[in-house]
């Protein structure tokens, strides 16, 4: 078919997900669009005669927004398909308008969050070969396997038993891999020529032709009665997918049901909808919806924190969840250490304010803000999960599934959790191996996305642990070799299977429903120094206080902390992809400089036993980026009374809001 699925999930979309082509063949939907592929036997050959190609077009009206691409007079990026091909609502509670009309306290406010780009340091590399038994083998950085040969079989009009990927050793990608990039277009030269084939992108080619975090804008009201207790949420939003649809559904229902989740809102209306646009494609990025929805919620609150005359940390405190509240999907969490976490920021909240109050100069202006974030674990709904174990002839066990590793730690994952699970065989690490994220030889774990790794792979590893447990155990509690199980013929190969329990599915009407068994939950605080002369802002401290259930290796964790708070530095005050002619390298897309993250970054755990976690865990990675770019920007407006609404928080844009005080003031 020449198209990449794009992952349809609700049947009552506008479009078909068909939408993204392999190869152009009628029509480029944006620039970085692969049109041709020129095969070589070495790069500068292949360059040569890239050169050579004549591409002849019609250019047409470029939508490179949303609000320009729901204008009424915009024709229609896909043919066949309204621009605007999927939304949603969420109704909880009362109906909002006459709450917000007579209510004590309201605010309101428009919001965007930008196009933030990913900025991997490696490039997106990969090949294709044609293996012994006709297998178009694919080797990439695939951080979703088996769906990605879902996603481009068809495609390349291939069975999914001709297909195979295996996930290559890779850093950090943060997310945009769960998109195909590369993959199809290696597995066209090879089906084309029969030979294998290679793909590098440079880096200009990795930022036009990878998926980027989806613009939100968002229009938000927030109320309170006279004691600071929220009782009505009101937002409406559209999300800029640009120019393909594939994961849309995930994105479209993670920013519903994230905007106001942090606290308990009995009476909710958020409405929600995505667009096609001649921008780059969306993609995945680590908290996958919550800094869109979350950044209006927490700047809200704080407007509305101080409209009451109450400290921003107090009107956290008196509506974060306890037992008995629920989210606005209408659900009950399994556990509520908000409470807690906002309790270990108390006295470090203080001292940042007291702190920033007493070094704040005429010129450098100190303030401190601070955010809650929460996020899912596991996908919505059901979610299910694989993973093998196979004892060997040496003692030694070989674990087999796709729990893919895309910096986060996976293989560290895989050897702390089933090293656990096995303690009664009293196996050594270095007896733990492990055969990782190939389909050929693995079964499906699912992708490395919405934290849910650890969770779900988790619980199939030590399932599939306990079946080869009990299998070895004899009735004197002793346990069987290798030679006494194959002498006995028993199996030496197990599968564990874990499936999500509790989970129900999405109402349509109201987005009423259970989405996943357990969240993760933060407190993030910052502290920056304002330059009023030039408007630049300087992060000079951090802290999360975090709750991700029992920790499995703390290393690895910490790691994920404090990369995530870096990267909310980023988000807040720097990184974004928009203009396709200024935004061409990492450093013009706003990276930021070791010097732009401070060396005070602190992390403190609670960990709260999750009941059906492995061993109590819950999720991790996508935690530190849910809200600290908030915190960012509350801090500036505390510091210089600067509200930034749409980011990146650029020194232009925080140095106009300073001249525009002074002009208010005169």
């Amino acid at each position: 078919s020449n198209r990449i699925f794009g992952m349809v999930a609700f049947p009552w979309r506008k479009d078909d997900g068909y939408d993204r082509p392999i190869l152009c063949d009628e029509k480029i939907f944006q620039f970085g669009d692969a049109i041709a592929i020129v095969c070589a036997d070495t790069k500068e050959n292949a360059r040569a005669a890239a050169e050579e190609v004549v591409v002849k077009i019609e250019e047409l009206p470029a939508y490179m927004n949303a609000l320009e691409a729901i204008a009424e007079d915009a024709i229609q990026i896909h043919p066949g398909v309204p621009n605007v091909y999927s939304e949603l609502k969420l109704i909880k509670g009362e109906e909002v308008g006459p709450i917000l009309e007579k209510a004590p306290y309201v605010v309101e406010d428009e919001f965007y969050v930008q196009r933030q780009p990913h900025l991997a340091l490696e490039p997106d590399a990969g090949f294709s070969y044609m293996d012994e038994n006709g297998v178009v083998t694919i080797q990439s950085k695939s951080i979703t396997l088996y769906n990605h040969r879902k996603m481009i079989a068809g495609g390349l009009g291939l069975e999914l038993d001709k297909l195979r990927i295996i996930q290559n050793p890779m850093g950090g990608d943060f997310g945009y891999k769960i998109s195909p990039t590369l993959e199809a277009l290696c597995a066209v030269a090879t089906i084309a020529t029969g030979r294998p084939a290679y793909l590098e992108y440079d880096y200009y080619q990795l930022l036009t032709y990878t998926g980027k975090r989806s613009p939100v804008s968002s229009k938000v009201k927030m109320a309170s009665d006279e004691n600071g207790k929220l009782i009505a949420f009101e937002s409406d939003f559209v999300v800029d997918r640009g120019a393909y649809s594939e994961y849309s559904d995930a994105l479209l229902i993670k920013v519903i049901r994230n905007m106001g989740a942090n606290y308990n809102i009995p009476n909710i209306r958020t409405s929600g909808r995505c667009t096609f646009t001649n921008h780059v494609f969306g993609s995945a990025f680590r908290a996958f919806g919550s800094p869109q929805a979350h950044f209006p919620t927490e700047v809200l609150i704080d407007s509305l924190a101080e409209k009451i005359g109450m400290d921003p940390w107090e009107i956290r405190y008196r509506n974060v969840h306890r037992p008995g509240s629920t989210m606005p999907t209408g659900n009950e969490m399994d556990v509520h250490p908000l409470p807690v976490l906002l309790e270990m920021m108390k006295s470090k909240y203080d001292d940042a304010r007291r702190r920033s109050k007493e070094e704040s100069t005429s010129y450098k202006k100190r303030g401190v803000g601070i955010s809650i974030g929460l996020y899912s674990v596991a996908l919505d709904t059901v979610d299910t999960s694989s993973s093998d174990i196979e004892l060997n002839p040496d003692g030694t066990v070989t674990i087999y599934n796709t729990w893919e590793d895309h910096g986060q730690g996976g293989d560290m994952g895989v050897l702390a959790t089933a090293h656990e699970a096995l303690r009664p065989l009293g196996l050594k690490p270095d007896q733990i191996k492990y055969y990782l994220n190939d389909t050929a030889l693995c079964p499906n774990s699912g992708p490395a996305s919405g934290s849910r790794s650890q969770y779900m792979v988790g619980n199939a590893i030590i399932d599939s642990c306990n079946k080869l447990i009990n299998a070895m155990e004899k009735a004197d509690g002793t346990y069987r070799t290798y030679d006494e199980m194959v002498e006995e013929k028993i199996p030496v190969r197990y599968r564990g299977v874990f499936t999500t329990e509790g989970c129900t599915d999405l109402d349509r009407d109201t987005c009423q429903y259970t989405p996943c068994p357990t969240y993760m939950y933060g407190v993030f605080l910052s502290e920056v120094e304002v330059d009023i002369n030039t408007g630049k802002v300087r992060v000079l401290r951090m802290i999360l206080n975090a709750d991700i259930g029992v920790i499995a290796n703390r290393l690895v964790v910490e790691g994920q902390m404090l990369g995530g708070l870096a990267q909310g530095i980023g988000l807040a005050l720097s990184e974004d992809f928009d203009d396709l002619k200024k935004h061409k390298s990492m450093k013009a897309c706003g990276i930021p400089y070791p010097k732009d993250v401070p060396d005070a970054l602190e992390v403190n755990f609670l960990e709260t036993p999750r009941k059906t976690g492995p061993f109590g865990a819950a999720g991790c990675g996508e935690l530190p980026l849910t809200a600290p770019h908030a915190a960012i920007i509350n801090a500036i407006y505390n510091a210089c009374g600067v509200k930034i609404t749409k980011l990146p928080a650029l020194p232009e844009k925080v140095l106009a809001g300073l001249r525009e005080q002074e002009h208010n003031d005169c």
